[in-house]
């Protein structure tokens, strides 16, 4: 069978370039980046992945530049491109300009590589450095305004790089561009997804043996598909699922889970109540890392008491969990990888356990897009499969807290500069003295978000938002306000995860799940993340966000406007919430800012 090799440096959609290979019929696998040359021969070619290092870097990732000297068609992205240029006789340089986000290339050279794409195409950019310099032999294939090499290529050596990522669903042309280079590579099309479940359920049968399974089922997408394969492949005589009410749910969720599971005919799902446990195990933290370690650590604990109280006997029984792809590469899961956050089945307690072999999970390897697909073919109807995503640590991770420390630390030539771009674009543009986690040049960030104040135009908001994230670095989000009570000043609040404003944010959840639902944007939305900051206004109500966004895998996303009588609707809705004050719309894609804040 024809393969592709994806040399693996870190980056965040490493893994999402191996997907879309295989979706173009073609086996795929990943290596590290220190692999002997003599083993990547019998590839038919190979890609070089991105990174969050940089090639500038003394302690790069090892790489053997002998590889270049292998007569396969070779495809570097981003970091890749970078790499290929400086091994070869070029030049990388520290960038200038950072690009984030949406791009427009123009295309020199339409054949090959670029075959049946236009003059100018949108691609998705994550960098800081750029190749200042083609090596000797290389021709430029394609520029932005930002950056003169956007792609190069030498066709006698079939070797191409590219600083854009053509693997996400934002480059709408990539998979022709991935399509288009195994055609250089001369491979045959011959693996399909009736070959990659095969391969899921005898890696699921290895890893179990004769061993039962006791998944933690949330009631989400990726746990429910989990539940039923597992169920599926083993019997429900050797599973059990176990939902944990941690007290972080939407409203009803535990209910309507229990609820659907009866109606389905899974009757092997137990619901244990923890919700004081976990609640009083947040107290007084605020650090959204120690957040997510925490509350893993409580999944495990209570796991481990429900083993007992049911009289399981733990040598017989194996834990399963719904991780999926993109849980492990956030969490710095490869060799190389960033850590963005921890997520709460990646803590250290799971990592000991997996390390044993005491874990399954047999999603492990797949994005949301084929986790779905997987469902579908287990019969699981579109209703459940097409549920927004919701995190496994719950509202957790939606109430953003503080210990009401100083948080603005930025120079006021920032702030100046903001100004100054907002108003450029006809905004008033200002800091928010709280910090949220993003993902920039496939490193974690934690900064500030700007809150930008104008005309509702989608178009302008995503311009500003792009160029506020491009042009300074001390921001990874920017914000509009949809409802300003008394001026745009607001206080950072001592305030922890509490029953209290648990009970504001899922009021205020429930009104935009019923919009969205009243007003037909549910299924054009993929998921709609409501977050509830410390931050309080004039009158002393706390602010909140909403995070409507776009999205295949989660990998990558855009914002998703809303329309106006959603929104009318929610701000209407909204002022029956006691306690809740100014509404912020967050207008920032993935990247610079992850889906979720925390």
């Amino acid at each position: 069978m024809d393969s592709i090799a994806i040399l693996d440096f870190g980056g965040q959609y490493t893994h999402l370039i191996a997907n879309r290979i295989r979706r173009l019929g073609v086996y795929s696998e990943i290596l590290p980046t220190d692999v002997s040359p003599s083993r990547c021969m019998k590839y038919k070619g190979l890609i070089l992945s991105g990174s969050p290092h940089s090639v500038l870097e003394v302690e790069r990732p090892a790489f053997d530049s002998d590889i270049f000297k292998l007569a396969i068609p070779m495809l570097g992205l981003c970091y890749g491109h970078q790499l290929m240029a400086k091994c070869l006789g070029g030049s990388v340089v520290r960038g200038v300009f950072r690009e984030y986000g949406v791009a427009t290339v123009d295309i020199c050279d339409k054949v090959g590589l670029f075959k049946g794409l236009a003059d100018r195409e949108q691609v998705w950019m994550s960098h800081g450095d750029a190749v200042g310099s083609i090596p000797p032999g290389f021709t430029v294939l394609a520029s932005t305004k930002q950056c003169p090499v956007a792609a190069m290529g030498n066709s006698s050596l079939k070797m191409f790089g590219l600083q854009f990522h053509p693997e996400v669903t934002d480059t709408p042309k990539g998979m022709t561009i991935l399509d288009n280079f195994l055609g250089i590579c001369g491979c045959r099309r011959d693996w399909n997804a009736e070959a990659f479940k095969k391969d899921v359920a005898r890696d699921l049968r290895e890893k179990c043996g004769q061993r039962k399974v006791f998944l933690l089922v949330s009631g989400g997408v990726d746990s429910t598909v989990a539940f039923t394969l597992l169920n599926t492949i083993l019997g429900p005589e050797r599973v059990l699922g176990l939902h944990i009410d941690n007290g972080l749910m939407r409203r009803g969720e535990s209910e309507i889970i229990l609820d659907y599971m009866k109606a389905n005919g899974f009757d092997n799902l137990r619901i244990v109540n923890a919700s004081d446990k976990f609640l009083s195990a947040l107290e007084n933290i605020f650090d959204p890392e120690e957040k997510r370690r925490v509350i893993g650590k409580i999944f495990i604990e209570v796991k481990e008491e429900a083993l007992r109280r049911f009289g399981l006997d733990p040598v017989q029984w194996i834990l399963g969990q719904g991780t999926i792809y993109p849980d492990t590469i956030e969490s710095a899961g490869t060799k190389h990888a960033e850590r963005i956050k921890t997520h709460h089945n990646r803590v250290d307690e799971v990592m000991e356990l997996l390390e044993k072999g005491e874990i399954v999970e047999p999603l492990a390897q797949l994005y949301k897009d084929e986790v779905r697909e997987l469902g579908a073919s287990l019969g699981l109807p579109k209703n459940l499969l097409w549920r927004h995503p919701f995190p496994g640590p719950g509202l957790g991770v939606r109430v953003l807290c503080s210990d009401g420390g100083a948080a603005i630390g930025i120079e006021s030539d920032v702030k100046t500069r903001l100004a100054e771009i907002g108003s450029a674009d006809g905004y008033s543009a200002t800091l928010l003295p709280v910090r949220s986690v993003g993902v920039q040049g496939d490193s974690r960030t934690y900064a500030y978000p700007a809150l930008v104040c104008g005309e509702k135009d989608w178009t302008r908001l995503e311009t500003l938002s792009t160029k506020i994230t491009n042009g300074l670095k001390e921001i990874n989000r920017v914000v509009f306000g949809l409802r300003i009570e008394g001026g745009s000043e607001y206080s950072l609040i001592r305030a922890y995860v509490s029953k209290d404003r648990l009970e504001i944010l899922r009021a205020f959840d429930h009104i935009v799940t019923e919009a969205l639902n009243s007003f037909n944007e549910y299924d054009g939305v993929w998921q709609m993340p409501v977050v509830l900051l410390p931050l309080v206004n004039k009158r002393g109500n706390q602010c909140a966000v909403l995070r409507p966004i776009k999205s295949q895998e989660a990998m990558t996303a855009r914002f998703a406007p809303l329309k106006n009588e959603t929104l009318d609707y929610i701000l209407d809705k909204s002022l029956a919430v006691k306690g809740l004050g100014d509404i912020f719309f967050d207008v920032t894609h993935k990247p610079p800012a992850t889906i979720e804040w925390e």
